[in-house]
């Protein structure tokens, strides 16, 4: 049926009528047409606004609006209605409800009673018989005979109805007006409010929980992230770390090796040797190792590693060894014992020369910090009233050493500059024995080779 929205005046079947409520209109007109069909003395014409249809056999409505020149005067617009018609602003809205049906027109023309008696309804108000008697509540929301508002709910209440707002509006004067429940701060972290309803969102790193309001962090590690090596869940996030020997990279997911060598020369004693992960120290040949960054030096004369002959001495120093022979004595010396040769006194080729060479072997680091005593020169024999001196004969040139004497019967050898290896030196130490008593003097050498390793250690 058609609902009149805002109209100023009403026309019904041409004649004008004092303002009415739409709710009253339906009501009267639904009640003459039930009236008319229920009773039996009505006039048998057709009422105000429609004609005889000889062809259906029922009364059709008038189109006042077609048959009636300017039926509305001024800027009002016709529009016709059942056994009637009404004029409106051009402004006004007219809703059609399609789904409800059309009135029934009234019966056809009927002998008309000669004494007709009027009936009246005794149903209450909001009330209307069925046909056999009793009244039964009328539907206003069915029917469309309410006046509630497009965004509010009609729900029909025994003789009467009432108008609410649908879930999540609320009541403004007439109108349902959309409840913001962001407001009052239904969601833990993010409320979106919608028309009627909201929803709620979680920070990046949190999910809904079953609720749909409150946020539980999500563990990101059972989740395939990026990290290359280890990750660690935190509330609402993640990190990423990396193993022993690895650093993460500027991207905060990927790990690249870390450079340890380059952090430090004191990591080992010879060279660092970076590996991914970790870092390992070498040794140079001849040297082991002592510990993760520490080199010893490998004897090879007492590991059996040597090449040496049955005629000669291995002889170790720092970083390898060298193999010397057993008799290094030469005319006019003679091998008195290992390492030891001497000059006959009966032999005239003896006289300006030591009386005996003793041969030793040494071995320092390289740049050894100095001044260093390095080897102590003792006498073997001492005299009654001998006097003894102490000299470097041979071997020194450079000046790197010098001889310190102790006392009558020793002296010491020190080194005075530092020295680069790998070198070596053959030093001859020289003991002058002086008897002023018994006019004698005599001399004994020893023959020092002094092995420099190239290393410091």
């Amino acid at each position: 049926m058609n609902v009149l929205l805002f109209p100023p005046a009403f026309f019904f079947a041409g004649r004008t009528m004092k303002p009415v409520s739409c709710l009253l209109l339906a009501t009267l007109l639904r009640a003459a047409i039930l009236q008319e069909l229920e009773d039996p003395d009505a006039i048998t014409k057709c009422t105000d606004g429609y004609d005889w249809d000889p062809e259906s056999q029922h009364c059709k409505d008038v189109n006042e609006c077609e048959t009636i020149p300017q039926a509305c005067k001024g800027e009002m617009k016709c529009i016709n209605h059942f056994g009637g018609y009404l004029c409106l602003p051009r402004s006004a809205s007219v809703i059609n409800d399609v789904s409800s049906e059309r009135p029934p027109p009234p019966s056809p023309p009927r002998p008309r009673h000669p004494h007709p008696v009027p009936r009246q309804s005794t149903c209450p108000q909001g009330y209307e018989p069925d046909g056999h008697g009793p009244c039964v509540d009328t539907d206003e929301c069915e029917y469309d005979l309410h006046d509630c508002q497009p965004s509010q709910q009609c729900i029909n209440t025994p003789g009467g109805f009432h108008c609410q707002c649908p879930d999540g509006y609320r009541k403004i004067g007439t109108e349902c007006v959309d409840i913001d429940e962001c407001r009052y701060r239904y969601c833990q972290h993010r409320c979106v409010n919608s028309p009627g309803s909201f929803s709620c969102q979680c920070e990046p790193g949190f999910q809904l929980a079953s609720n749909n309001r409150s946020c539980v962090d999500v563990n990101e590690c059972e989740m395939g992230v990026p990290c290359q090596q280890r990750c660690f869940n935190t509330y609402g996030t993640f990190i990423c770390r990396c193993n022993q020997g690895y650093e993460l990279d500027h991207d905060g997911f990927t790990c690249k090796d870390v450079d340890e060598c380059s952090y430090s020369t004191y990591l080992c004693q010879f060279q660092c040797v970076n590996e991914p992960g970790h870092f390992s120290c070498v040794c140079p040949q001849g040297y082991q190792q002592l510990s993760t960054r520490l080199c010893k030096d490998v004897n090879e004369c007492e590991t059996g590693t040597h090449q040496c002959t049955e005629s000669q001495n291995c002889v170790n120093y720092y970083g390898g060894y060298r193999c010397v022979e057993k008799n290094r004595c030469q005319e006019p010396y003679m091998q008195i014992a290992e390492n030891r040769c001497l000059c006959p006194a009966t032999n005239p080729l003896c006289r300006d020369k030591p009386s005996s060479i003793i041969h030793r072997y040494m071995s320092i680091t390289a740049d050894r910090t100095v001044p260093s005593d390095i080897f102590q020169i003792q006498a073997t024999s001492i005299y009654p009233g001998a006097y003894n001196t102490f000299q470097i004969r041979s071997g020194n040139e450079q000046g790197e050493f010098y001889i310190r004497q102790i006392n009558n019967i020793s002296a010491m050898l020190v080194l005075a500059r530092p020295v680069t290896g790998p070198r070596e030196f053959v030093l001859d130490l020289e003991m002058v024995t002086v008897n002023t008593l018994m006019n004698y003097r005599s001399s004994s050498v020893l023959r020092l080779t002094v092995f420099v390793g190239a290393h410091s250690f």
